[in-house]
């Protein structure tokens, strides 16, 4: 809601509302480039034509620095909305493609577009309440760029304008209680937390996540452990679709290993498939799906 963004801010969105032609939110991603723009009104970035990344900045969510600098921290934890709650597959899978533009621009040193957006309910209401609708989206002809990408802290920060400046420590940590984004753990907690990643608990949490993940999308998911792969994927019409051996891996347990049986139907079965599943039961959560001449390439795959 526009009482929720610093008036320094609003006052530059007025000014950028105002010295351009009338469009709707979406009209103005499709006239920067992004032309399946109609078919995705609800996403929160866009790969647009020269490969250039195109992200909503929340605008009350934009901070002002003491230089006059604007930033934006952005949570790297995809599973869970900034007001509370987890995601739902629709959500999860939208944050995950965000935070996947985001992280292309940042490993490729490039900056990115952005378009500014105030809205109609309060900000963290805009993911769990279905009245949710954009005030007013502009697109700023200022250059924004990741300035920072740290996944222990799960935060990336987001800044407008050149390179070489960054937020002070005491402006990032009140940031974070602006915008309810998670805390870093301290030493202990993590260490805390790496003790309790075993091989049984990382390989139980990354079945979870992908169970959560296919039924999430309509399919079911059935355990069937043992036959030499983990899980049988099928559509609503009983059609099998996968035959998944799902591993996980997480900052206490980075390898995993395929035992005989898997191995073997690996090499019989056409539908079989290798599920990772990095970052198992934390916020951080992803997978990817590797064919069987594709193994030797699944991070923390471990032959011997």
């Amino acid at each position: 809601m526009d009482k929720e963004v610093d008036p320094r801010v609003l006052t530059v969105i007025d000014e950028m509302r105002l010295k351009g032609p009338r469009l709707t939110p979406v009209e103005i991603v499709a006239k920067m480039g992004v032309f399946d723009a109609r078919d995705k009104p609800f996403e929160h970035a866009w790969l647009a034509t020269g490969d250039n990344v195109i992200a909503t900045i929340w605008a009350e969510w934009v901070n002002v620095s003491a230089s006059g600098r604007w930033f934006y921290l952005e949570s790297l934890d995809a599973h869970h909305r900034a007001g509370g709650g987890e995601r739902n597959a629709q959500q999860l899978q939208r944050a995950k493609d965000r935070l996947a533009l985001l992280k292309r621009s940042y490993d490729a040193g490039n900056g990115f577009r952005a378009v500014v957006q105030t809205n109609r309910i309060a900000i963290l209401e805009v993911e769990s309440n279905k009245d949710a609708k954009v005030s007013t989206r502009v697109r700023d002809d200022d250059e924004w760029h990741v300035a920072s990408w740290e996944p222990e802290q799960k935060l990336a920060v987001l800044v407008r304008g050149p390179r070489g400046w960054a937020p002070s420590e005491a402006e990032v940590q009140a940031a974070r209680e602006r915008g309810n984004i998670p805390q870093k753990l301290s030493a202990a907690a993590k260490a805390a937390d790496d003790e309790k990643a075993t091989p049984e608990a990382v390989q139980a949490a990354a079945l979870e996540y992908v169970v959560k993940h296919f039924t999430g999308y309509g399919y079911k998911a059935e355990n069937m452990t043992g036959k030499g792969f983990d899980l049988e994927v099928s559509n609503a019409k009983g059609q099998t679709l996968l035959r998944v051996t799902v591993k996980g891996t997480a900052p206490g347990v980075p390898s995993f290993k395929l035992g005989k049986e898997e191995s073997d139907c690996s090499k019989r079965e056409p539908l079989w498939r290798l599920l990772v599943v990095t970052d198992a039961g934390t916020g951080m959560a992803q997978h990817k799906i590797y064919k069987p001449n594709e193994i030797n390439s699944a991070p923390g795959y471990d032959p011997s």
